[in-house]
């Protein structure tokens, strides 16, 4: 993932412009610079959602043209309208619109950018296309979208690791680096806790249960 680039002001109108390479590692740098700009732009509300479209987005294009594809994140705000767009160079290959269950832990597609933004689209041009989808600030549920959201990104994370073998020992940091690392990791932990609370269990209660066995753990090592 390349550097990213420095935000632009012009007729009230704010925009970042990002480079990367859509693979699957690098959604999590993807969030947190995305994350980071909504806090200096005072759009903090929109984070989740805005993050959750980003990642979607994203996992389109690695489908549907490919990983390692050369990709460009535009995040524009204007007003109480925030803009997020991702370009890749195939005009070929469109978004599709699934009728999966929000829940399910695969195949939601654009049905989930489709759900929690206000408006979507692709425009086309020569040998390129851009996917965007936009939010606003003034809707009076914001509240009960940024709250889904974590939930389903909670349950999809457990789907993953009930499907997965046991972890290889050694893995190292990917490119994305530490920091990134630790920001996912506690985006993770924030998701399973509200992902317990939608299941009527208090959040207390799972961190000191998971603190004891992390202890005990540890002791019996």
């Amino acid at each position: 993932m390349s550097a990213p680039g420095g935000p632009t002001v012009g007729g009230g109108r704010r925009v970042w412009r990002l480079p990367f390479s859509a693979e699957a590692g690098d959604v999590a740098g993807l969030r947190r610079f995305l994350r980071l700009h909504l806090e200096l732009w005072d759009a903090q509300e929109l984070s989740d959602v805005a993050q959750l479209c980003v990642s979607e987005l994203v996992a389109n294009v690695i489908k549907h043209v490919g990983p390692g594809t050369p990709s460009l994140l535009v995040v524009s705000m204007e007003g109480t309208r925030l803009r997020i767009e991702v370009h890749d160079p195939d005009a070929r290959a469109l978004p599709v619109l699934n009728d999966a269950d929000l829940d399910a832990v695969t195949g939601r597609g654009m049905a989930l950018v489709n759900a929690i933004a206000d408006r979507w689209g692709v425009d086309l041009a020569a040998g390129r296309k851009s996917t965007w989808c936009e939010l606003s600030t003034g809707n009076n549920d914001m509240k009960r979208r940024v709250a889904a959201p974590r939930v389903t990104r909670a349950a999809d994370m457990l789907g993953f690791y009930a499907c997965m073998a046991m972890p290889k020992q050694g893995l190292a940091l990917s490119r994305l680096g530490v920091t990134v690392a630790e920001e996912a990791a506690i985006d993770v932990i924030t998701d399973l806790l509200h992902w317990f609370r939608a299941h009527g269990q208090d959040p207390d209660d799972v961190l000191n249960w998971a603190q004891t066995r992390f202890e005990a753990e540890g002791e019996a090592r």
